[in-house]
């Protein structure tokens, strides 16, 4: 099994966020370390064409086996053709992994035991359904407004605000923060598509996806107020 970190150096909204300090370690160190203390991957491996990264990554213990083709580390192509890019070049390399882990860098929150209940969650599909950590939406989405230039609100679905929580379904969002695919998924020129997935709910505390400044404090201010390392469970 392999655990992928898209980690490549163009950030816009947090210049080198991949690597932006967090609590005296760079922001990509957190993930790392909650993949190695899942015990659960032969190789983890930083997908980056940037020299910056690769220095950061190595000097944690992470040094990497190749860098990411520079045609795919634009702002436009989409993590999917990199996750096949980088079996491809394992495999070219005689190194073949069938279950793939897509966990991101900005991710500071999430633990071992997240990784290794959502594994479990994926095995328990035998593999068939790739596995997304996703976390409960604060308010129904039915409650959802649209907001004009004036300050002016539209209902996204008109009358649905008199509707109570407690009687609207509880929908979720894709966190930004792993997913678990078998290779075949990856490999396959059929995409994977929205409905083919199974679930890993992350508390809505873990479930920061870094990519603002809003974001960043809102990340530093849970990691300051919960408790951490808690125990890994027996798998």
């Amino acid at each position: 099994m392999i655990a992928i970190l898209p980690a490549r150096g163009g950030s816009k909204r947090i210049p080198h966020k991949n690597i932006a300090d967090f609590f005296g370690k760079p922001m990509i160190a957190y993930a790392l370390e909650a993949a190695r203390s899942s015990n659960l991957f032969k190789t983890i491996h930083v997908s980056t064409d940037s020299d910056s990264v690769a220095d950061a990554v190595k000097t944690l213990g992470f040094p990497i086996d190749f860098r990411r083709d520079p045609a795919l580390a634009d702002d436009v192509t989409p993590l999917m053709p990199v996750l096949r890019w980088v079996l491809e070049t394992y495999e070219a390399k005689g190194r073949h992994f069938e279950t793939v882990c897509l966990l991101m860098p900005c991710a500071p929150l999430v633990e071992a035991s997240d990784l290794i209940e959502a594994h479990r969650v994926f095995t328990s599909h035998s593999g068939r359904k790739p596995v997304m950590a996703v976390a409960a939406f604060p308010v129904p989405v039915e409650w959802a407004y649209s907001r004009r230039e004036d300050g002016s609100l539209v209902p996204v679905n008109p009358g649905a605000y008199a509707i109570r929580s407690q009687d609207l379904e509880k929908k979720f969002y894709d966190a930004g923060a792993f997913y678990f695919y078998h290779r075949n998924h990856i490999l396959s020129e059929k995409p994977v598509r929205d409905e083919d997935y199974a679930s890993y709910v992350l508390p809505r505390t873990k479930a920061v996806d870094i990519d603002d400044e809003d974001d960043l404090k809102l990340a530093r201010a849970l990691y300051q107020a919960l408790p951490r390392g808690g125990k890994v469970p027996a798998r």
